[in-house]
């Protein structure tokens, strides 16, 4: 078991929005949330990672054993969480290449050598058909959607997390930018042994990966799991009977 969480309940604000969810996560497994408009996705994702602004109330929630919740952001991500956000922000000042080399350094403890770590940038670059210019760019400023979700996806697969949160990563993009998006996310399914949970209302992104666990989540509940058939269901007839329930 890699993430283990147990009764969640989160508030944002005084707002009540995840009621006792419970969910498990295996490592290398790829698990699938998908819901309606203010079910509570992003907000699992987000008090996984641990932002400030969303209060868990009540539960318990472990990664390899140790417990996330006396753990500050930063310190889950060291420990190997990893979340892509939907809107990724633009950072001043640093370019997306020093950006990932420091997260490398901090998450290994070491200074990474800068020859091997540039060839592998730019073939993971090339990969999500990046140019390599933007290596060198500010942190997403003045970069498209489409670009910044591939940021995003590049850092996820330079850092190698093991467990890695893709909040609506499919959101806004072209149908070629899902593909390369989707190759990238393909890549780090295949290649490592890091846990994937993938929050989206689209499938685009999931057609060429392994899903071991679907969960529809519900105001704020999980209320069915199933594998992957579970999408072509909601695909046909929505979320309606789930709501229901």
């Amino acid at each position: 078991m890699l993430l283990d969480i147990q009764n969640l309940t989160v508030n944002v604000a005084d707002k009540e929005i995840l009621h006792g969810l419970t969910l498990s996560v295996g490592k290398g497994e790829t698990h699938v949330i998908m819901g309606p408009n203010g079910a509570g996705k992003s907000t699992l994702g987000n008090a996984i990672m641990g932002n400030p602004n969303y209060t868990v109330k009540s539960g318990t929630m472990t990664l390899d054993g140790e417990n996330l919740l006396t753990m500050e952001t930063a310190d889950r991500a060291k420990a190997g969480v990893f979340l892509s956000f939907q809107n990724p922000i633009e950072v001043p000042g640093i370019s997306l290449a020093n950006f990932i080399r420091n997260s490398l350094d901090i998450k290994t403890g070491k200074r990474t050598r800068i020859w091997d770590f540039r060839k592998e940038l730019e073939a993971k670059m090339k990969l999500l058909d990046m140019d390599k210019s933007y290596a060198d760019r500010d942190l997403n400023v003045g970069f498209s959607g489409g670009e910044k979700k591939k940021s995003e996806i590049l850092q996820m697969l330079m850092l190698k997390p093991s467990l890695a949160i893709l909040d609506e990563t499919d959101s806004g993009l072209d149908v070629d930018a899902v593909r390369t998006v989707s190759n990238g996310v393909r890549e780090f399914n295949e290649t490592t042994d890091g846990a994937l949970i993938i929050i989206t209302h689209s499938t685009r992104i999931l057609e060429a990966l392994d899903v071991d666990y679907t969960h529809i989540l519900v105001n704020g509940r999980i209320v069915e799991t199933g594998d992957k058939t579970l999408i072509d269901e909601i695909n046909r007839n929505g979320f309606e009977k789930y709501q229901e329930m």
